[in-house]
């Protein structure tokens, strides 16, 4: 049997043949290959001429690809032989049935990524907070946003939550306020203590001289008077000027003669005659 005559047979149980079985294929094939050029190419474009936000230009491209794929689907299925439009208006139908049986946070999930990416509370690379779960955001992508914990451990969070919560973004603003939380005792001199505490904070080079670093009393517990060291940073360096400063007001206060006091708590005992 030659080759010609193999293509012209027909797939059991349907009048599809070989032939346009093969040029499904190949159509598909190309159509893949061409699909990843027109999204590479795509990428390039919005990089190049528009000032758009990384985080917003991986959305747009996701969303481009996915047009690209649907419509070569529909190139591959009209090449083996069925007719589109009925291909198209069965998938409205199927579509219509889905959304009515209940999957409309598909919807809501994609509305919610076009906002995220418009709006931007959020932004690759940044370290928040949403409902409680914290991570550095990879991406928000057509139904969610992806987090990557400091443990590593991966997250994935529907757009409609993200967007309908609050979040707390600790790496949005150039500079954030440390604070640092220490007890001294009652008979201890205070003023010998916030000053041991400001030139601590004023010797370390992470802390900025603007706003000037201050001790605050924020409580007078039961055993111990509360203070709070308050210096202002660069956020790349927070978090090490933080560590820095717990452990430095230990050793600062063990130099100038100040303890640190556990709590505690006086019993009295009475005999009952």
């Amino acid at each position: 049997m030659e080759i010609a005559e193999i293509l012209n047979v027909t797939v059991p149980l349907s009048d599809i043949t070989f032939e346009s079985v093969v040029l499904a294929v190949l159509v598909a094939i190309i159509g893949w290959i061409v699909v990843k050029v027109l999204t590479a190419a795509f990428t390039q474009m919005l990089s190049r001429v528009s000032k758009l936000p990384d985080l917003v230009v991986e959305f747009l491209v996701r969303f481009f690809a996915i047009l690209l794929y649907v419509l070569l689907t529909l190139i591959v299925i009209a090449t083996i032989g069925f007719d589109i439009s009925s291909v198209v208006i069965g998938l409205s139908a199927v579509i219509g049935l889905i959304l009515g049986f209940g999957l409309q946070d598909t919807v809501t999930n994609l509305a919610a990524g076009v906002w995220l990416a418009a709006f931007r509370p959020i932004d690759k690379d940044e370290l928040v907070e949403v409902n409680g779960i914290s991570g550095t955001v990879v991406s928000v992508g057509i139904m969610a946003t992806e987090l990557v914990r400091a443990d590593n451990t991966y997250i994935t969070i529907p757009n409609s939550l993200v967007w309908g919560s609050p979040v707390i973004n600790s790496t949005r603003m150039e500079t954030r306020r440390v604070e640092v939380k220490v007890r001294v005792p009652y008979d201890s001199d205070l003023d010998v203590a916030i000053r041991v505490a400001t030139e601590l904070m004023t010797a370390h080079e992470g802390v900025l001289p603007s706003p000037k670093p201050a001790v605050v009393v924020t409580e007078l517990a039961d055993s111990s008077v509360n203070l709070a060291l308050r210096a202002w940073a660069k956020t790349p360096d927070m978090w090490d000027v933080q560590w820095d400063l717990n452990r430095g007001v230990v050793q600062a206060f063990r130099v100038a003669g100040i303890a640190i006091p556990f709590p505690k708590v006086d019993v009295h005992l009475e005999r009952i005659h």
